[in-house]
């Protein structure tokens, strides 16, 4: 009976070792059956590379072109306007022209003047071509309702160039 019972467990020892491997090898045929489908699948376009231009050198010559690191060129704007650096400067030339102000004019022996009035309250005297505010600013005319002023200001490049301004009379 002994050898009953013995091939009665490996009986039911082999059928559990059955089960259990036909239990792992569905996992491997659901597996199996997507890639088959996924390769039954059309396959996708893939776009081409870009292509690629070939690289151009540049030779610069720095005798016949202007400077990259200077503003304005290799011999920088030697045209146009240029402030005066050995020019005395004029007192009303360290306000800005924005504080400045316009209280009148005043007539003294066939010349006119313009009386302008600085942050601390007090009244100076100008006439054509005196400087004031702090843009080399030029009077270039003197009338009852106004001082006009032409300044000198950097051009951004390296040179000036002119711009006109004014004092107008303050009531």
């Amino acid at each position: 009976m002994s050898k009953q019972k013995n091939s009665w467990l490996l009986a039911v020892a082999l059928c559990v070792a059955v089960g259990s491997l036909a239990g792992c090898s569905s996992k491997d045929d659901e597996l199996n059956e997507y890639i088959a489908d996924t390769k039954k699948e059309p396959g996708g376009r893939v776009e081409p590379l870009p292509e690629l231009k070939p690289y151009e050198s540049y030779a610069y010559e720095s005798a016949s072109m202007r400077s990259p690191f200077m503003p304005g060129g290799s011999s920088g704007s030697a045209s146009g306007p240029r402030p005066d650096n050995r020019r005395n400067r004029e007192f009303l030339e360290q306000f800005s022209l924005d504080t400045l102000r316009m209280v009148g004019t005043l007539r003294l022996q066939d010349r006119t003047y313009g009386l302008v009035k600085t942050k601390d309250g007090l009244v100076h005297r100008v006439s054509v071509g005196a400087y004031l505010g702090q843009a080399e600013g030029k009077v270039t005319e003197i009338t009852p309702s106004k001082i006009s002023v032409v300044e000198l200001v950097p051009d951004g490049v390296g040179g000036y160039m002119e711009r006109p301004a004014a004092l107008a009379l303050n009531n």
